[in-house]
């Protein structure tokens, strides 16, 4: 069988637009005839997706495979790298976690990890008539080359043409591509094949002589330059923190506040609701910016010990506390880690998350959480209770939480993939005010955000909210395919690839 052409997206550092590029690149290509499949070998991210068969990879290999209109496969990101401290690392590989690893501890295992990922990379070649490969970091780590898993070394090993993208918005793009190729060898310098200039603001005429410049003084062709786009909501560099909301706040605007966490993971779980006319969202890192919000969400983590002990050194915790002995405070929500939180205690005796064995919870509900080696990953359909609405989500935790005496459970699980049949599912505080659940992408079901925020809006007084904003990462990976077709010279770039392009 005749391997799949592969094309990597490169860039000359973070968040420069790497995922953006190779997302839009998946959906032209599905556009143009092709069968495609995106693939990233290593990902340093805790914004992460249960795949259908229970494995775990990023959530941007995820939404690229959306675009490509595939199931997310652990084949798309073999290799996923969980941060649970400075120093310490959960290590995914091919969907399921392989231990907790330190810098040089991953570095002596790499050798089975590049087996991995070759047979990964080989199996969706043999599939897919394209590959796009994203990279990550950037390709000139002089620290990291010789050990490097997701740029060049995998380019090679894919004989795939590599983009190099670069950031004109932070400043100084033609000193970073031209810089980028500087620390390269000549074998690697070759392989870069086209430049894109991400994130442009204004007259690309101002442009010309810096791309002049750059074609004549590197031989490389520019092969786009992309605008700045706010009204596109698709995910970017995973492992970069949120940007703040800046949309204005009305007479009539729902004010909630994430808890910004050390260790903060999916993120992403609160992107419907930023998309919501009547929303104004933030992340918060301190007890100043926490102020009169209508609702408090305490996110995800990868070390929810140690993201709890920064909550009660930094005051947040006291101030969460207080805000609910208020009469008329916000509403307080836990997903996941945060859920955990609100209970009596949380252990973890056999270290699997931190080194602290064990601590006191906020105390606001009944439960008792113990983490335990083996970690739940699976996708899940349930019924909210109280309102009867449908959702679906994943659920991604080694904690085991039970409740303490007699409670009302939050959700009924109809039906979980992969794992036993567990019947419910997250608790609410008897006065309705606090609850939590584990299931990641409840806000991201439409009728159970809005039944949420119009509870918010009777208890101000407002009118509900009949129409919702469709919650559709689909449509805006279809605006963001068309923007950069637009703006990308796809024929230079399908002679590169050395397709045939399909008319």
């Amino acid at each position: 069988m005749k391997k799949a052409k592969s094309i990597q997206v490169c860039g000359t550092g973070s968040g420069v637009g790497k995922s953006v590029v190779a997302c839009a690149l998946c959906r032209i290509f599905l556009e143009d005839g092709l069968s495609v499949a995106p693939f990233k070998s290593q990902n340093m991210a805790l914004n992460s997706f249960v795949t259908e068969d229970g494995g775990e990879i990023a959530r941007a290999q995820a939404i690229q495979a959306y675009a490509c209109q595939l199931k997310p496969t652990t084949d798309m990101n073999p290799i996923l790298i969980k941060p649970s401290s400075d120093t310490f690392a959960q290590i995914i590989m091919q969907g399921k976690p392989v231990g907790n690893m330190s810098v040089y501890q991953y570095k002596e295992y790499k050798k089975l990890v590049y087996v991995k990922v070759k047979e990964s990379l080989r199996r969706l070649q043999n599939k897919y008539e394209v590959v796009v490969i994203e990279g990550a970091g950037s390709p000139a780590e002089i620290n990291l080359k010789k050990h490097d898993l997701a740029n060049l070394r995998i380019a090679a090993l894919a004989k795939a043409p590599v983009i190099l993208v670069g950031d004109i918005d932070k400043g100084g793009v033609f000193a970073s591509l031209v810089g980028t190729l500087q620390l390269l060898d000549e074998k690697e310098r070759s392989m870069i094949k086209g430049f894109i200039i991400n994130k442009f603001r204004g007259d690309q005429r101002l442009l010309r002589p810096g791309i002049r410049f750059l074609e004549k003084y590197t031989g490389i062709k520019v092969l786009g330059i992309l605008p700045y786009f706010l009204d596109i909501r698709v995910p970017e560099e995973d492992s970069l923190p949120p940007q703040a909301n800046k949309k204005p706040i009305s007479n009539k605007t729902i004010k909630i506040s994430v808890i910004y966490l050390p260790h903060i993971s999916n993120f992403t779980d609160f992107d419907a609701l930023q998309n919501e006319g009547d929303v104004r969202l933030n992340f918060v890192r301190n007890c100043e910016d926490l102020e009169n919000p209508d609702i408090i969400i305490i996110p995800g983590s990868k070390n929810t010990i140690g993201d709890l002990s920064y909550l009660k050194k930094c005051g947040l915790a006291d101030k969460i506390v207080s805000f609910l002995r208020q009469p008329h405070g916000p509403v307080l929500v836990g997903l996941c880690g945060g859920y955990q939180m609100l209970g009596r205690v949380i252990r973890d005796h056999k270290n699997i998350e931190s080194k602290q064995r064990e601590i006191a919870g906020l105390g606001i509900l009944p439960i008792v959480t113990e983490m335990r080696p083996k970690k739940i990953l699976t996708q899940v359909e349930a019924r909210h209770l109280p309102s009867g609405k449908e959702i679906t989500g994943f659920e991604i935790h080694h904690g085991r939480t039970r409740y303490c005496g007699k409670v009302k459970p939050l959700f009924r699980v109809s039906h979980i993939k992969v794992r036993a049949k567990q019947e419910y599912d997250g608790i609410a505080s008897a006065d309705g005010r606090c609850w939590g659940t584990y299931i990641h992408g409840v806000f991201d079901c439409d009728g159970f955000r809005r039944h949420f925020l119009n509870g918010i809006r009777s208890k101000k007084g407002w009118p509900a909210l009949t129409k919702t904003e469709k919650y559709n990462a689909g449509g805006d990976i279809t605006k963001l395919a068309k923007l950069v077709r637009a703006n990308l010279d796809m024929d230079t770039l399908y002679k590169i690839m050395g397709i045939r392009r399909h008319n």
